[in-house]
């Protein structure tokens, strides 16, 4: 096939980026292209989901046999087929996120720095040390970097598991030392939609799979939320600059939202100077909307009001599925999804802390991540990264120390670390400062004794009691499994796969409570923004310095235009008075200095950001009073 030209659209929200995509797919079918020969790709699995659902659509002969999903799912298939996994020594079990700190508290060596320093590391490493879109993926340059990747990569290998990040460098690293694979050639169009999702690694895997075939990229600078991953928006700005003789079409007809939304999504995102000047534009038969920016005394009154003036559109005919509220963080969520279900709206919260995210030191936290770890050790009982996590619970170290002692042995004598604990129970072997470890996996062997004959919902109620609000989502994905006899086995694998690869529904009877990050790919008729004040939106990171600082206030103000770029009606923005110290200080919320319990808050400079043409604020209580 000859190679065509590289094409990038650039779609802003609501733009029909989906429906351009689909008609470029369905034109290459109706041109008698083979459909196994298209790849269609995108971030996110919800996205890859509504891929999915688009193709099926489609109507030519063969138009299932497209190759559609994430570039994670891609790069896991093809590393499978080819049996990369074991003849490079790596056990394709991924490490969820309450187990990424236990392995950051084992890379102790003094020149990587601090936690923080450690997991930005670690993060590095998934993206294959290109932090910049100039940087060339693959290689650490860094001497730091490359005692790091050598470190990190006989941690995983001796634990047996890796990071879902490290797939595409793999994958990357694979192609380039075999450029006689058949992937290299499969495909004649490579389309790729959410472009500026991507990192540098996963852009240059895209390239290699179509040097033999067109291009085409969808994306939207201004929508570029993931820096945490080293995607940039320069990704998809710079795409002509570094693919010669690129197409270019823009899309910026925006049907989704009203036209107030529009109006005030553009002023806010035109603060950015680091961006092209382009505008989303309102078809012209589109409606006003409505847009409400209200102010409450504390979080308190703003969840009571917020959730009265819900029910009260619910009551006059709104559904409950076309209603998001989003929110910064999980107890600005957690209190509006509680109000609701009091007023009788069923609601429920997507906020990842409901299920395993917290610190595994704070014991508050880790009763759910223990729990987690325990089953996965019944399911699996030689899995190493668990037995290493469960023996770290409740420790500020997460014992960290005697478990590379723990460790070192286990590598010396060429066994499991299990092996090593039990000699070290029964008293034919001595270490040094590991009886911590050593009672916890007298627990967890107690544990193991304890519910080793459970099956079903009696395995289910014994690991996440009914009377456990953290064991709440656990129970619910438990009762999905339909053999009333499902071993712990079962009962792990669909806990885990709902854990490391959720979808946010789409098609549902009932409001959803989410993160501004999370709304990405979603709308909703009435949208509502709360807890909007300075620390929370936008909010603020210490270590930053200098350009940095300017860099992150701009990603903030894209996740805000995200968000607002949510709603096809109506649109709330919501922010309080006053909080407690103590909650702001744990949250990162910034409170006016001075004494007392309870500070002023900030209003978040992005409400300023709206423009002239926004509403003014109003008083919450006097909007809608009790």
């Amino acid at each position: 096939m000859a190679k065509h030209a590289p094409l990038r659209v650039v779609a802003g929200p609501g733009t029909g980026k989906t429906y351009s995509l689909m008609a470029g797919v369905t034109q290459l079918l109706s041109n008698a292209v083979t459909a196994a020969r298209i790849l269609v790709s995108t971030f996110t699995r919800t996205a890859a989901a509504d891929l999915k659902r688009e193709i099926a659509k489609i109507t030519f002969f063969g138009a299932r046999d497209i190759v559609a999903g994430t570039l994670h799912s891609f790069c896991f298939s093809v590393l499978s087929r080819e049996g990369v996994f074991p003849v490079t020594g790596r056990v394709p079990r991924p490490l969820l996120d309450y187990e990424l700190p236990f392995l950051v508290a084992d890379l102790r060596d003094k020149s990587f720095g601090g936690l923080r320093d450690r997991e930005k590391r670690l993060r590095a490493f998934g993206a294959a040390w290109a932090r910049l879109q100039h940087e060339k993926p693959g290689w650490a340059s860094d001497a730091v970097d490359r005692k790091f990747d050598t470190e990190l990569n006989s941690w995983l290998r001796f634990h047996e598991g890796m990071l879902i990040e490290e797939l595409v460098p793999i994958a990357l690293r694979y192609f380039r030392q075999n450029p006689a694979a058949p992937e290299l050639t499969a495909f004649d169009h490579v389309l790729v939609d959410e472009y500026q999702d991507l990192n540098k690694a996963e852009q240059v895997l895209l390239d290699t799979l179509a040097e033999h075939g067109s291009l085409t990229v969808i994306g939207d600078e201004d929508q570029s939320i993931y820096s945490f991953k080293y995607a940039h928006p320069e990704g998809i700005r710079e795409f002509p600059a570094t693919h010669a003789g690129t197409i270019l079409e823009t899309l910026e007809l925006c049907r989704r939202c009203p036209k107030r939304v529009i109006e005030l999504a553009n002023n806010l995102i035109g603060v950015n100077a680091s961006r092209s000047k382009r505008l989303l534009k309102p078809p012209a038969t589109c409606d006003d909307g409505e847009v409400l920016i209200v102010q409450w005394l504390n979080m308190e009154q703003e969840s009571r009001g917020l959730a009265r003036f819900i029910k009260q559109r619910i009551d006059k005919g709104a559904k409950p599925g076309e209603i998001l509220v989003l929110a910064p963080r999980r107890q600005f969520g957690y209190a509006i999804r509680n109000e609701l279900v009091r007023l009788g709206v069923i609601a429920h919260s997507f906020f990842s802390e409901q299920s395993l995210d917290g610190n595994p030191r704070d014991s508050a936290a880790c009763e759910s991540q223990e729990t987690h770890a325990l089953l996965t050790v019944l399911a699996r009982p030689q899995d190493r990264v668990s037995l290493r996590c469960f023996c770290g619970f409740g420790d500020p170290s997460l014992e960290s120390a005697g478990w590379r002692r723990i460790r070192a042995h286990a590598e010396k004598a060429g066994t499991h670390p299990r092996d090593v604990l039990d000699a070290l129970v029964d008293g034919s072997l001595r270490l040094a400062y590991v009886d911590g470890i050593v009672k916890r996996y007298v627990e967890l062997k107690r544990r193991e004794t304890e519910l080793g004959g459970l099956r079903g919902s009696a395995l289910a109620d014994a690991l996440f009691p009914a009377t456990k609000e953290w064991a709440d989502p656990f129970r619910g994905w438990a009762a999905t499994i339909t053999d009333p006899n499902y071993t712990a086995a079962d009962l792990s694998d669909v806990l885990t796969t709902a854990i490391a690869r959720p979808e946010l529904p789409t098609d549902v009877e009932y409001v959803r409570v989410m993160s501004l990050h999370k709304s990405k790919g979603l709308t909703a008729q009435l949208v509502v923004i709360v807890g909007c004040i300075e620390g929370l939106i936008p909010s603020f990171d210490s270590t930053l310095r200098g350009a940095e600082i300017a860099r992150h206030l701009e990603e903030q103000r894209r996740v805000m235009y995200v968000a607002i770029t949510r709603s096809r009606t109506t649109l709330v923005i919501s922010s309080i008075r006053q909080m407690r110290r103590d909650l702001a200080h744990k949250i990162g919320a910034r409170l006016v200095y001075g004494p007392g319990s309870v500070g002023p808050a900030i209003t978040s400079r992005f409400v300023n950001d709206l423009g002239s043409t926004a509403p003014a604020s109003r008083r919450g209580s006097e909007t809608w009073p009790e």
